[in-house]
Order: structure tokens, then sequence, then C-alpha cells
């Protein structure tokens, strides 16, 4: 079903903007081909909602419900897999993303930068979650409070994303070139498993290593290219610096990311 389209929050003229703007560029160019290369943001997912699914024992309280970071809406779609059913409001700020979201249209989207904070309809909501998104904040740990505080008595929030412990081996190879680390600065998963244990009844938490298959260091970052996932505050590396970064990457070593799981109830 369609929604009445809600007001952004027009973001100001800044250094943070200008970031945020060319992250949704990115993904939006990359858009049709997101949910065929994605496979890994779809195996997170999944795992989510069924973890979700075991916890909850039941349907979340009433109140709004939202997929905050929605993109192409493998975190909904694995929600209603599992039997988590009942319209989820896509937000996302990319507007291509959502274009190919199926759940959009049913359950109702929003262009919406997160960096604002949310909208008000969320304000009392019975179940947040978000995968593979905080991330991309400017910041992450205020959002995800703010998030908490969204909640009614009672709801449900689950969230997902990749954490300060992920790539090892790209920061060592790095290192060994005397280049800059140029992905993104993920947030460290200690302070916001701190918040959250403060605000919410925490009923799963977990750090979860992945080593997809990517076979050297070219080939991963040109996963990362192929799902518009290269939004970096740091300078892009010149040609000669990413020909060194790649000698130096571990030949025959899977590249690790690490992803936190959370889902937790706001107390009553």
């Amino acid at each position: 079903m369609d929604r009445p389209p809600l007001t952004p929050i027009p973001p100001a003229p800044s250094a943070e903007a200008a970031f945020t703007a060319r992250v949704r560029e990115r993904f939006g160019r990359r858009a049709q081909a997101y949910r065929q290369h994605a496979r890994l943001q779809r195996a997170v997912a999944w795992r989510l909602a069924h973890l979700l699914a075991r916890c909850t024992g039941e349907a979340p309280p009433c109140g709004p419900a939202a997929d905050l970071g929605a993109g192409s809406g493998l975190l909904g779609e694995a929600l209603h897999e599992h039997g988590l059913a009942g319209p989820l409001l896509q937000l996302d700020l990319c507007p291509e993303l959502l274009a190919a979201n199926p759940l959009a249209r049913r359950h109702g989207h929003c262009l919406w930068d997160l960096n604002a904070g949310l909208p008000a309809e969320l304000r009392g909501a019975g179940l947040l979650c978000s995968s593979f998104a905080l991330q991309w904040l400017e910041q992450p740990a205020a959002q995800l409070e703010l998030w908490c505080g969204h909640l009614a008595p009672g709801g449900w929030l689950a969230l997902a994303l990749p954490t300060a412990e992920s790539f090892p081996q790209w920061h060592r190879a790095a290192e060994r070139a005397g280049v800059p680390f140029s992905g993104l600065a993920l947030p460290a998963s200690a302070p916001l498993l701190a918040l959250a244990d403060q605000q919410l009844e925490l009923r799963h938490r977990q750090l979860l290593r992945f080593s997809p298959s990517q076979g050297n260091g070219r080939r991963f970052l040109g996963s990362l290219r192929a799902i518009g996932a290269v939004g970096s505050r740091a300078p892009r590396l010149g040609t000669a610096e990413l020909r060194r970064l790649l000698q130096h990457w571990p030949s025959g070593e899977e590249i690790t990311w690490t992803v936190l799981l959370l889902i937790g109830r706001r107390r009553n």
C-alpha cells in the first residue's frame, strides 16, 4: 500500500552532507545489480530474521514498524520468510534502491536521510530493524541511541552492521605498502554493545566473522564496487598506490568481515 509521503529534513551543506550524497549516488549507480551481488548482506539479513523470530516468539507489540536503510529489501523479505509479517515501512536515501525493492510499494516507503533522525510517525515503534546501514551514518552511536528511544515499551530492535574489527588483511596490506587505509572507517563494536545494553533488554548479542570467497584483493575491492559500497571519507588511492596495495595483499588469505548482531527489547 502507498502511504502519504513523508517530508525529509534537508541536511545542511557540509562535508558530512557531501559524503552522504556520494554514498547515495554510488549505491544508485549499482542498484539494479545489488541483489545479485550482495551475497553476504543477504546471508546476514536471513540470519538476523531467524534470530529475531526465535527471540520474539510472538508478534511485536502494536506500533509502527520500519526497516531503516532498507535498500533493495533483503531484510524485509527475510523477516517475512520467517513469519514476521505485517507492514514494514521501507526507509532509504537512495531512490534507485527503493525502486528495486519489492516491499516498497506494498508496505510504504520514504526517501529519508537517517542522519536527520527518524520520522515522527515512527515514535512508539513496535519494531525497528536495520542491516548494513548504521555504519554509513555520521554518528552511529548517537543514531542507535535515538532508534532505541523511538521504540514503544516492549518494542524490538534488530540490528546488524560490519564493525571496525573487519578487514585486518586490508589494513595489514596498506601498512606494508605504505599507503593509507582507504576503506570506510567502521564503528567499533564495544561502544555500540555498551549503549544497547543500557537502552534495551538484550536478547541476543554476537560478533560473527565471515570470510566470503573473493580470491584476492582486486576481486574483493571489485565486489564492493559491484554493489556501490565504496564510499569512504579517506582520499582515494592513486593508481601507483593501488598497485602497491594489491602487491602486498596477503596471497591465499580470505578477507574477514566482523559483523555485530544485536536483538533487544525496550524495557517496559
